[in-house]
């Protein structure tokens, strides 16, 4: 029997080849943006993102006749838009990373200037691969509240919001309510676009819709908590990353503000009460998947 973490891999993996299509070829004039674009995306990743909006989409009875014209364009809108994310953070401007996933960042391979139009470029294909979905007479109405959430958390009321607090606060104590806030829009947003896009896609009321953002949000918080964890406990070789770069870069995280313990605490509290929130809908074995992907998140190994 597969492990969860196997099932996800294998999963991820049919999703990259899901939303590789809507990566543009490099040809032409525009040869090296479009292949900066492409491997920003297809450079690693866990697809954490279209997984949430997938197995919430399954989970809900979203009709699977509708999955590769109206999720597929989605999932990878929302793969895109984090991918741009990460580009722009990585430039100099930002963390100066020159390697993610153990290969050289978009910047570090093709340039500053290049790096910084691959993001632009990634963020408005995002869009225009969202607004290429199609609607059977089942599924009329569902894009644009899809797409509404969507530009909703990924812009300044979601992640780049978060963001620039974040960047404003570099080298900064962050208070509590400070700390908080990055949380929520940094890391919670796009795991709330996700699962609420794939409510919306199934034809979820409003109420499940607001919901599934409460328990994504809880599943958000959770998880940059264990980071933080992660980042003081485990090790390179276990976490695949370097550790110890929050102390390092003198950065205010939940462990700094409320200790080990507590810290600790609150990754039980936060994922057993989104856990609990999901088990309220009679998905059955439906929702399995989506619950257990929850619990993976938060129960990183230290």
């Amino acid at each position: 029997m597969k492990t969860v973490n196997e099932e996800m891999r294998i999963l991820a993996d049919e999703i990259t080849e899901r939303i590789s299509r809507f990566l543009p070829e490099a040809e032409g004039y525009r040869a090296t943006i479009e292949d900066a674009m492409t491997y920003s995306v297809l450079n690693g990743g866990k697809r954490v993102r279209p997984i949430l909006l997938l197995l919430t989409y399954r989970a809900l009875g979203g009709p699977a006749a509708e999955e590769t014209t109206l999720v597929d364009p989605f999932m990878a809108a929302l793969e895109m838009i984090h991918s741009y994310s990460l580009v722009h953070d990585d430039l100099p401007a930002m963390d100066n990373d020159r390697f993610r996933r153990g290969k050289l960042t978009t910047h570090a391979k093709f340039g500053h200037a290049m790096g910084i139009l691959a993001g632009d470029g990634l963020l408005n294909r995002a869009f225009e691969t969202a607004v290429s979905a199609t609607e059977s007479e089942e599924t009329k109405g569902r894009i644009l509240p899809a797409l509404r959430v969507l530009a909703e958390r990924s812009g300044v009321d979601g992640m780049v919001g978060g963001q620039a607090v974040d960047v404003e606060k570099t080298g900064v104590a962050m208070t509590a309510e400070e700390l908080d806030f990055v949380y929520r829009l940094k890391t919670g947003a796009l795991l709330q676009a996700a699962m609420q896009v794939g409510a919306i896609l199934a034809g979820a009321s409003a109420e499940t819709v607001e919901t599934m953002g409460e328990i994504a949000l809880r599943v958000g918080l959770a998880f940059q908590i264990q980071d933080d964890i992660l980042d003081v406990a485990s090790t390179t070789e276990t976490l695949g990353k370097p550790v110890g770069s929050d102390e390092k870069n003198n950065k205010t995280t939940y462990v700094t503000l409320y200790g080990m313990r507590a810290s600790k605490e609150a990754v039980e509290n936060l994922s057993a009460e989104a856990l609990d929130m999901l088990a309220q809908f009679p998905g059955g074995q439906r929702g399995e998947p989506l619950a257990e992907l929850i619990a993976s998140l938060v129960g990183r190994i230290v």
